[in-house]
């Protein structure tokens, strides 16, 4: 959490108790230590979306947002709090070697575009 400033990588939400930090492979997976470059800073809603395949976040560093829940009419917290995210970048740590991993972004989102 640290090296993403004590923020969520996608809403910038700074509140300590609400942030996470999320696994891009998971425990289970060869690749999946838990070290910097195969995390993300996310607050609890949007760690329970990556995790769901709700949101995927693609090697370039956007996020996308399932096309079924793009296309949901709901309220306010979906549109603002999910919906609005689509397309847009990641906030990621400033040092490269605590960056994201291209690779294990790139595998996740095949994962995220599979279940979608």
């Amino acid at each position: 959490l640290r090296a993403y400033q004590q923020c969520c990588a996608i809403c910038r939400l700074r509140h300590d108790e609400l942030l996470e930090a999320a696994h891009i492979l998971p425990d289970v997976h060869p690749f999946g230590e838990p070290v910097v470059p195969n995390g993300l800073a996310l607050c609890k809603l949007h760690h329970a979306a990556f995790d769901a395949n709700i949101i995927g976040v693609t090697p370039d560093l956007e996020v996308t947002v399932r096309l079924d829940v793009l296309q949901e009419i709901d309220g306010p917290m979906l549109q603002h709090g999910l919906q609005g995210f689509q397309g847009r970048r990641i906030h990621v740590p400033r040092a490269d070697h605590l960056k994201p991993n291209r690779d294990f972004l790139a595998e996740r989102y095949a994962l995220f575009r599979r279940a979608s």
